[in-house]
């Protein structure tokens, strides 16, 4: 049964149409208004719903969600044949942040001024990598922007779906220890206490377990402060240290280490390096300028520090599959996808494979860490919660043996 929808669509002059068509689906209205020469923006039952849509909306409230919503906006406006500083505008009047699209406006402002789209973005570097403003400029510079908003809009939703999704494979195993932490805590410095005056009687033989409670509480009490201040002290100068070079060196090699969490963390800035080099490369920007602004985004140091003996190789004529195997940091697989990239002619598209492979890797890493440790920290904390309570009923059944 055909249904009425109402539209927003923008023309090839950059202005934006508004109206209703009657079809079957959503799908229908949207062909029939690429057909006409519009690009469908929304196309909903009602005005102000939400229906299918063609644009992403503003992913909450970060940088990284601005920037995502930015690159597909410009992708899908550009490869429609809407000139840059009217894509810009549009892009500008979508966004529903406001201190983003006063960015936008003073991007669009600097490009009006005679400035390169590229020098533009660079002028907000918190929101425009490097790697994203020297991608722009190849595409200026090639005449192919539409197709390089294409690659950073996939390059920017890849990254931000394999950070979401770390971080929210963490957040449980993290919520557990702190609830478990906080248990002890709590029995030990309010619901032992009030035990412990049961037990002052002399003649009352109290049982080994409880006793060695009744400590942990006394102490916990008695030096409690004392020992939150000295780890807050402690953190703090671990975080002061971990700022110089010689402290980030040593902080991310020993992060590389860690049983488990090291590999997955190794796997993934192997994936963010693959992926930006796929990006690049693509773009065709040269092999040792790629090398370093790949550089330049990795969160690990001590990988990011081998990429300049990978870049030496590459002047030398080495190529770059025997260099990166040298630095020894990045997983052995990773040189022999490159070898068959240099043998074949087609780095870019190994490096896009070794960033697929990586990426997955990265979350199987991730999955192993969690089913791993989530059973354990409910273990310990069950054992040490259940030895606490433990200890209390001996406690409270030995009263009995109290000499008469």
């Amino acid at each position: 049964m055909a249904t009425t929808f109402f539209f927003r669509a923008v023309a090839s002059d950059g202005k934006p149409r508004t109206g209703t068509l009657t079809a079957d689906t959503e799908k229908l209205v949207a062909s029939e208004l690429r057909r006409q020469g519009l690009i469908p923006v929304y196309i909903g039952l009602e005005k102000g719903t939400q229906g299918f849509a063609f644009k992403l909306p503003s992913i909450g409230r970060s940088k990284r969600g601005d920037v995502l919503f930015f690159t597909q906006e410009l992708s899908t406006l550009l490869n429609a044949g809407i000139p840059l500083d009217r894509a810009l505008t549009i892009t500008g009047e979508l966004t529903t942040r406001a201190d983003f699209r006063s960015l936008i406006l003073d991007v669009t402002r600097l490009l009006k001024g005679g400035k390169s789209l590229a020098d533009s973005l660079a002028a907000h570097p918190s929101h425009f990598s490097e790697l994203y403003t020297n991608m722009v400029r190849a595409g200026e510079a090639s005449g192919s922007l539409a197709k390089i908003f294409d690659r950073l809009a996939e390059f920017e939703k890849t990254r931000d779906e394999l950070r979401g999704y770390i971080i929210g494979s963490l957040i449980y195993p993290a919520l557990l220890t702190v609830v478990g932490l906080g248990s002890i805590l709590v029995l030990l410095n309010f619901v032992v206490p009030q035990f412990a005056q049961i037990f002052s009687d002399p003649r009352m033989k109290i049982p080994t377990a409880t006793l060695m409670m009744l400590k942990a509480s006394e102490l916990l009490n008695a030096y409690g402060l004392i020992a939150a201040g000295g780890l807050t002290a402690a953190v703090i100068a671990l975080r002061v240290y971990i700022r110089t070079t010689e402290g980030r060196d040593w902080w991310d090699g020993f992060r590389l280490k860690l049983p488990l969490l090291g590999d997955a963390l190794r796997k993934a800035e192997t994936a963010r390096f693959a992926r930006a080099m796929g990006t690049l490369v693509s773009s065709s920007v040269p092999l040792v300028q790629a090398i370093g602004i790949s550089k330049g985004i990795l969160n690990n140091r001590r990988i990011a520090a081998t990429l300049d003996k990978v870049a030496q190789g590459v002047k030398r004529g080495e190529g770059i599959a025997g260099p990166l195997t040298r630095a020894g940091e990045f997983p052995p697989l990773a040189g022999h996808l490159l070898t068959v990239g240099e043998e074949t002619g087609h780095i870019d598209a190994m490096f896009h494979r070794m960033a697929d492979i990586y990426e997955g890797e990265t979350r199987t890493a991730i999955r192993r860490f969690t089913t791993i440790f989530e059973p354990v920290i409910i273990l310990v904390m069950g054992l040490m919660v259940g030895t606490l309570i433990l200890s209390l009923m001996l406690a409270i059944t030995s009263i009995n043996d109290v000499a008469i």
